[in-house]
């Protein structure tokens, strides 16, 4: 009979166990937190139940406001949470704590993007059934899923991008203050929640290059049916763009 073996033998998890389990883990604790809550769900469903029943009086009727306000939603949540908890992880300590575990830095960021694309995820279904339950008919076409799903795929890329950049770089104090900012003008002079055609001309053009107006567009477009492939391009343009600034910005300690 061989004797039981019993030294220690630690061995660290497969690298996508690691990086699972740390975006559930941030999933979690963001979606206990009542601000998050707000930005996330309530503000959202409250501008869809105000666009059911006074929408028409401002010439935004539901089929304007509803896929305005998942783009918000992906907005709120990617940027406006990301940027704020990443910069207060980085204050007390959390990211280059975690950084210095089996997870890495890779695994960390991954996890982070894994957590955020799970809460827009669960925003989106649930928006959705409101949107429906108040009588919301969306109208996308077969051709039309596709450009939405990519440009969907890139905002999300593209805001956490953002968000990482900030809040990698800047005091949490000013990180908490600017993204809130950043998230009501990207909400109001956006285009997240008005149309790029209600703007005027010379700020249409302006407005027509951020890319919170790229996603919004392209959901806009979506729910009528139409195949729109500009936000594609503006979105992968900001993807880059940022995703270098990020890199060069981001730091793991305050």
């Amino acid at each position: 009979m061989s004797a039981l073996d019993l030294h220690p033998a630690p061995q660290a998890a497969p690298a996508w166990t690691r990086i699972r389990n740390h975006g559930l883990t941030e999933a979690k604790l963001v979606m206990r937190n009542g601000e998050q809550l707000i930005l996330a769900l309530v503000v959202p469903v409250v501008i869809l139940v105000a666009g059911r029943f006074i929408g028409d009086r401002i010439s935004m009727p539901l089929s304007l406001v509803a896929p305005s306000v998942l783009a918000l939603a992906i907005w709120s949540t990617c940027f406006t949470s990301q940027a704020i908890q990443t910069g207060f992880d980085r204050r007390y300590g959390v990211l280059e704590r975690l950084a210095a575990t089996p997870l890495g830095r890779s695994g960390l960021l991954a996890g982070k993007g894994l957590a955020y694309s799970i809460i827009s995820v669960i925003q989106v279904v649930l928006l959705v059934v409101v949107a429906l339950a108040l009588g919301w008919h969306p109208h996308g076409s077969a051709l039309a899923w596709l450009p939405m799903v990519i440009s969907l795929l890139l905002g999300m890329s593209a805001f956490s991008l953002l968000a990482l950049a900030f809040g990698g770089s800047l005091r949490a104090e000013a990180t908490l203050a600017l993204a809130n900012l950043i998230y009501l003008v990207g909400m109001a002079a956006g285009a997240v929640l008005w149309p790029l055609a209600k703007y005027p001309g010379g700020l249409r053009d302006v407005v027509a290059v951020l890319p919170t107006t790229a996603l919004a567009e392209s959901l806009r477009a979506w729910d009528l049916g139409q195949v729109l492939w500009w936000p594609v391009l503006s979105l992968v343009a900001w993807t880059v763009v940022l995703g270098l600034i990020a890199r060069k910005v981001f730091k793991w300690v305050s």
